[in-house]
């Protein structure tokens, strides 16, 4: 199974629009286009899963740069979420900062 990072889309495609341009090169498991969770209009970008990895390598090739809507689309292998530290945290261990004493 590959995961397929799809960017640039145009925001009038819809997950049917993006599943019939790869499923032209083969089996899709699944197309997850992104929204935005406040609004509820896409993003501008999805992921796609493939099953088998030699018909997406060629989906890969086939449709980066390809016009889908009115941009062209920028397509290749997803890369794995990167882990953040997320959120705001003191980092480091110490006990508790004193605050200062005025200097006047």
């Amino acid at each position: 199974m590959k995961k397929i990072y799809v960017g640039n889309l145009d925001f009038s495609l819809t997950e049917d629009s993006i599943r019939e341009q790869f499923e032209r090169f083969g089996a899709v498991e699944r197309v997850d286009l992104v929204k935005d969770r406040d609004t509820g209009q896409p993003r501008g970008f999805a992921f796609v899963e493939m099953t088998n990895d030699e018909e997406a390598e060629r989906a890969i090739a086939e449709l980066n740069g390809a016009i889908m809507g009115n941009r062209a689309a920028n397509v290749n292998e997803a890369r794995p979420k990167m882990q953040s530290g997320g959120g705001f945290r003191r980092s480091g261990g110490g006990p508790p900062r004193h605050r200062r004493e005025p200097r006047w």
